[in-house]
C-alpha cells in the first residue's frame, strides 16, 4: 500500500517465531504498579462519575423537538461523551490486562471470527469518515487469548481510523508462515516519524500531538498484551504514506479445537 522510505521497529516478547532484527521490551514492575494505581484512581473517580452525570443530562436534553442549532450542540455533546467513554474503556482494559499478567492460558483462536467482530465495531466510524476498510477472509488459527488479542486488534484498527484522512484505505489481513501467523493492519494515514517511533509504546505518548483526543495509552496497552501473550509486534511506517502494524503469533490447528468441542 505504501512505496516510500519507511521507519521500521520490531518489538518482541517471548514469541515462538524469531526475527533477524528485533528488540525485547520488558516492563519495569515498579513502574507498572505505579501506572496501575494511577489508572485505578482515574477510572474510579475522575471519569466514571462525571460520565454518568453527563449521560443522564444529555438524555433529558434529547427529549422533544429541537432546532437545528440545538441539535448541533447535542451532537457535539454526544461526541464528547463518546470520547470520554472510550478513554474509560481503555483504562479498564489496561487494568484487566494487568490482572491477567502471568495467568493467561493460550488456546486455539479462529482469526476469521475475531477479525469480523473487530470489523463490525469499526465499519460505521470508517464509513462516516469516508474511509474504505477491508478485512480479508482467512482460515488461520493462532494460539492466543481471544479477549486480549481482540483488545490489541481493536486498538490498532481504531488508530488506523483515527489517523487516516478521508478517502484513505485500511486493510486487515493475515499471512501464514510455517509455524506462525502474521496479522497485518495497514492504513494510508499520516504515518509515524522516526522521533515518535522510538517512544510510541510508552505510556501517555501520542502519535500526533495536534490531535487532542485520547490519553495516549493505547499502544502502551498493546505492548503489555504482547508481553503477556508472548506474541511479537512489528511496525513499518512512512510519514505521509501510512503505517503497517503486524502481530506475529504461533499457529494453531483448527482440528485441535474441533476435537475439544
Amino acid at each position: 500500500m505504501h512505496g516510500t522510505r519507511r521507519s521500521v521497529r520490531n518489538v518482541e516478547a517471548d514469541g515462538s517465531c524469531s526475527a533477524a532484527t528485533s528488540a525485547t521490551i520488558s516492563l519495569n514492575k515498579a513502574n507498572s504498579r505505579q501506572f496501575e494505581s494511577a489508572l485505578l484512581a482515574i477510572a474510579g473517580h475522575d471519569l466514571r462519575q462525571p460520565l454518568q452525570v453527563m449521560r443522564s443530562v444529555h438524555e433529558r436534553l434529547d427529549d422533544g423537538l429541537r432546532t437545528r442549532s440545538e441539535l448541533s450542540l447535542l451532537e457535539l455533546g454526544q461526541g464528547a461523551i463518546d470520547r470520554l467513554a472510550g478513554q474509560l474503556d481503555q483504562l479498564l482494559s489496561a487494568l484487566r490486562i494487568s490482572e491477567r499478567d502471568g495467568h493467561v492460558e493460550l488456546s486455539p483462536i479462529n482469526l476469521e471470527t475475531l477479525l469480523r467482530e473487530v470489523e463490525r465495531e469499526h465499519e460505521l466510524a470508517a464509513m462516516l469518515k469516508g474511509l474504505h476498510m477491508r478485512v480479508v477472509s482467512t482460515r488461520s488459527w493462532v494460539r492466543s487469548d481471544a479477549f486480549l488479542l481482540g483488545s490489541v486488534l481493536r486498538n490498532l484498527v481504531s488508530n488506523a481510523v483515527k489517523y487516516t484522512e478521508p478517502g484513505g484505505r485500511i486493510l486487515v489481513g493475515c499471512r501464514q508462515f510455517r509455524n506462525c501467523v502474521r496479522i497485518d493492519v495497514l492504513d494510508t494515514g499520516i504515518g509515524i516519524s522516526s522521533e515518535h517511533m522510538s517512544r510510541m509504546f510508552e505510556a501517555f505518548a501520542r502519535l500526533d500531538v495536534t490531535c487532542g483526543e485520547g490519553l495516549g495509552i493505547g499502544l502502551f496497552i498493546v505492548r503489555q498484551v504482547m508481553g503477556v501473550l508472548g506474541h511479537r509486534i512489528q511496525v513499518s511506517s512512512a510519514v505521509g504514506c501510512g503505517t503497517r502494524f503486524s502481530i506475529v503469533a504461533g499457529r494453531a490447528s483448527a482440528n485441535v479445537h474441533e476435537r475439544r468441542q
